[in-house]
């Protein structure tokens, strides 16, 4: 009838034997969202750590790089300001001490407050490592965050914004160093 309007679906009222025939853009949307949802229900959701490095505070890039981690669907668990130890630096630098770069990322890591912060998500590790882009970010390409934010600032690439778990042995050990209470 010309002027009705079919009742609003939404992703609550579809069960899973639910079978609804796409006649509306919003119905198939509705339709996609419960799909996904119930994709994401059943994938293991992962841990990672995320550090926005010194650089990235002192520039005020703090809400836009973890906006970028919000708005890709990840959850943030927690969330800290502070400045790094030396002592905690080493326990999650462990596998760079005694290299010969290890000074200089010491000393540029306690050069200010970093945010710290545990996401969480289906393939969070993967996602925010790709979200954060390659580790130069002269080489990062545009819409990662190192490719769009980043440069080189003649101190070494280490100064690269942002810090992600690469695997899931990694983040539950950085996770315990910096949040022992998680």
């Amino acid at each position: 009838m010309p002027g009705s309007t079919a009742p609003f679906v939404g992703t609550a009222d579809l069960g899973p034997d639910t079978r609804l025939a796409c006649s509306g853009r919003y119905l198939c949307r509705a339709r996609e969202r419960h799909r996904r949802t119930e994709n994401a229900v059943s994938s293991p959701a992962e841990r990672t750590l995320v550090i926005v490095k010194p650089d990235a505070v002192r520039r005020g890039l703090v809400g836009e790089v973890l906006r970028r981690l919000e708005a890709k669907g990840y959850t943030l668990t927690a969330l800290q300001l502070r400045t790094p130890t030396p002592e905690l630096l080493a326990e999650h630098y462990v596998e760079h001490v005694g290299k010969p770069f290890y000074p200089a990322l010491i000393e540029f890591m306690t050069s200010g407050p970093v945010v710290v912060a545990v996401a969480e998500g289906v393939r969070v590790i993967e996602g925010w490592r790709s979200l954060m882009g390659p580790t130069d970010p002269t080489a990062a390409p545009p819409g990662t965050i190192r490719g769009d934010l980043g440069r080189d600032w003649g101190h070494g690439s280490m100064e690269n914004l942002a810090h992600g778990s690469d695997s899931p042995a990694s983040a539950e050990r950085e996770i315990a160093i910096w949040f022992p209470q998680q």
